[in-house]
C-alpha cells in the first residue's frame, strides 16, 4: 500500500509541476531538457519504489499512475468546469497583427519566438496574422488575415 500512496503523491506533484512550468517549456525540449527529463524520471522511480525492486512493486506503481491518468482524463471529459484546470485553455498571443503583451509575459514568450514560429508556418510578418493562439499542447496556431 505504501507504493500506491507514494505513486499517487508523486503523480499529483508531477502533474502540478507540469502545469506550473508552462506549455512552451514542455513543447520545445532542448538536449539538456531531454537529459533532465530522463534524470527526473529516474528520481521519480526511486521516490515511488524506494528499495522495492519486485515485480509486484513495479506493477503497483505503474497501475496507480495509469489509473490516475485515466481518472484525470475521465474527469476532464465528464466535467466541463474542470477542463481548464486539468487541460489548460488556449491563449491568444496575437490579435490583428498586434502582440498581446500580458499573455506573452505570462507564458514567458518573446516577440522573436512568435516571429520564428510564424516563419516556420510560412508567414513573413506578424502584421499578416489575424490570430496566433498558444494551444493547450504548446503548439502555436496561426490564422492569417484574408
Amino acid at each position: 500500500m505504501d507504493i500506491v500512496i507514494r505513486a499517487a503523491v508523486i503523480f499529483l506533484f508531477v502533474f502540478t509541476l507540469t502545469r506550473m512550468l508552462g506549455r512552451r517549456e514542455l513543447n520545445s525540449l532542448e538536449p539538456f531538457d531531454l537529459i533532465l527529463l530522463v534524470v527526473t524520471g529516474d528520481l521519480v522511480q526511486q521516490g515511488v519504489t524506494q528499495n522495492d525492486n519486485s515485480i509486484t512493486g513495479a506493477l503497483l506503481a505503474i497501475s496507480t499512475i495509469g489509473l490516475l491518468t485515466v481518472a484525470l482524463s475521465y474527469l476532464s471529459f465528464r466535467f466541463k468546469r474542470l477542463r481548464p484546470m486539468l487541460n489548460g485553455e488556449p491563449i491568444v498571443l496575437v490579435e490583428d497583427g498586434e502582440l498581446i503583451e500580458p499573455n506573452l509575459r505570462r507564458q514567458r514568450l518573446t516577440r522573436e519566438e512568435i516571429g520564428a514560429e510564424a516563419r516556420l508556418e510560412g508567414i513573413s510578418s506578424l502584421a499578416d496574422v489575424r490570430w496566433a493562439i498558444l494551444e493547450t499542447n504548446g503548439q502555436i496556431s496561426f490564422v492569417e488575415r484574408d
